[in-house]
């Protein structure tokens, strides 16, 4: 079906889009979060063109043709604006169907394991420990992520000795039993990430994300190395040449795309089968409670090499206060530390219309 129109709405933090085809069925989908106004003007400016007039069928071949279309733009604004075409007709070809896109991925609905995010370091250890101590209790959370270091930090800690008190606080709140993560976000060179990992593994720690700057992979292979549990990475990378090269020389032990800044599900599917290939676990990074983590829902359920668990936000309103109001119904419940994939056709989401009309609108369309 020919592909017609293509909607924006967006703020700063959040864009949303709706496609339609000729026959008037329409699906909607998202751009990355964070700058979203500026990549749905990308999206209209340099994936739209391309686009527009071509069919729903013709997706997997679109993601391969407007990165060489676009091939000036070799960043990640246009992979991030990109990622709201196709999450759009993957919906669109939901509803068509009648099924979820879980379904037309070749996986089913259903519960999975999910584990609590925290995505804030302006935290105390012992406020951190104790918020996650309530989690677990209030929600069934039977894994969390913290963070350690300090944000592209240099080695400098983001205040003297948090990261020694927070990982010993945490595993003696929450206990024995609840697998810990933590994320590094760049922080280390691979001296002191391999420190830093010997203390995480001392206390149990099964998971330690991006420990050094993403675009040094040498580094991060050194870290791999050098440690026991497991090292990972890959949210920042859009590039399929450079995931291609970071699964070939094993530079981390899971890999972990973003849906939305790597390009949507399609991108996302190939960097999965890349992983399975090689025999690493995909966990992909889904870092907020827009539309991302449902996404990552749908693909967990689908993909043969799925980690062990969900990315699942544990911030709200006061830490991201876009987050409000997006969704007439909203898709997120945890039980158990589970969340569950629905049979709705399509995503099975509906956004507010109360969000749209006060989002940014632009419009692309084929003439009449």
């Amino acid at each position: 079906m020919k592909i017609t129109k293509i909607e924006t709405f967006s703020n700063e933090f959040v864009g949303f889009t709706r496609l339609t085809t000729e026959d008037g069925a329409q699906g909607w989908g998202q751009v990355s979060t964070y700058n979203s106004d500026i990549t749905a003007q990308v999206l209209h400016r340099q994936i739209a063109p391309w686009a527009l007039g071509r069919s729903t069928q013709d997706l997997e071949a679109l993601v391969c043709e407007i990165p060489e279309r676009e091939h000036k733009f070799p960043g990640s604004y246009l992979r991030r604006a990109m990622a709201g075409l196709d999450t759009a007709i993957w919906d669109w070809r939901g509803k068509q169907a009648g099924k979820p896109v879980v379904e037309l991925l070749g996986g089913t609905p259903g519960r999975l394991r999910a584990y609590g995010s925290s995505m804030t370091r302006d935290i105390t250890p012992e406020e951190e420990a104790a918020r996650l101590a309530r989690l677990r209790g209030e929600q069934g959370f039977d894994a969390f992520k913290f963070r350690v270091g300090r944000e592209c930090g240099h080695d400098v800690d983001q205040w003297p000795g948090r990261t020694d008190a927070i990982v010993p606080a945490v595993r003696a709140a929450v206990g024995e039993d609840v697998a810990l993560l933590v994320d590094g976000n760049s922080g280390y060179s691979a001296a002191k990430a391999i420190e830093v990992g010997k203390m995480l593994e001392q206390n149990g720690v099964d998971h330690f994300e991006e420990p050094c700057p993403y675009w040094l992979m040498e580094e991060t292979k050194q870290v791999t190395d050098a440690l026991d549990l497991d090292v990972t990475g890959g949210e920042q990378d859009c590039d399929l040449q450079h995931w291609k090269r970071m699964i070939a020389m094993r530079a981390v032990d899971v890999i972990q795309p973003d849906i939305l800044y790597l390009g949507g599900i399609s991108r996302t599917l190939m960097v999965a089968e890349m992983g399975a290939k090689a025999g690493l676990p995909c966990t992909p990074h889904c870092a907020n409670l827009s539309l991302v983590t449902l996404f990552t829902m749908h693909l967990l359920k689908a993909i043969p090499n799925a980690g062990k668990y969900l990315e699942f936000s544990i911030e709200g309103d006061d830490i991201y206060p876009w987050q409000r109001d997006l969704f007439v119904t909203c898709p997120y419940g945890i039980e158990d530390g589970h969340v569950t994939v629905s049979e709705a056709p399509g995503w099975g989401i509906e956004v507010s219309p109360e969000w749209l009309s006060r989002a940014q609108y632009q419009v692309s369309e084929l003439p009449v």
